[in-house]
């Protein structure tokens, strides 16, 4: 029987493949690579910086900080006007691994459609 860390990798490796990008990010992040291409247009873009602090932004609006204790009810206020909304979770590559997890948890507990963003692979 799976152990809910293997269910956990299983799913962020199923993220990282289906991962999506959306426009240029204002917040300085080295995504990890991914030889994802670009699909589902993305509402919400969650950033976790080099320096572990996150921002959130709707929409082409600009990224504003926020505490990790707000995303859970920021993305709830969001998803009163658009129920069908896509989350992209935007971390640095330097981000430790318990960082994205957290982020994970607050979408797979509150059933938030969630994709990790990722640059393309150099050829």
């Amino acid at each position: 029987m799976a152990s809910m860390t293997d269910i956990i990798f299983l799913l962020l490796l199923f993220f990282m493949i289906t991962a999506t990008m959306v426009q240029t990010n204002a917040i300085k992040v080295m995504l990890p690579r991914s030889s994802a291409n670009p699909a589902e247009r993305v509402i919400v873009r969650i950033t976790i910086d080099a320096n572990r602090n996150f921002f959130i932004a709707r929409g082409n609006e600009r990224e504003q900080p926020i505490s990790f204790n707000e995303i859970e009810t920021f993305l709830h206020q969001i998803e009163q006007e658009s129920p069908d909304m896509y989350v992209a979770l935007y971390a640095d590559e330097t981000v430790p691994y318990g960082e994205v997890i957290r982020v994970l948890d607050v979408a797979n507990q509150n059933q938030f459609r969630l994709v990790l963003a990722t640059r393309p692979l150099e050829r």
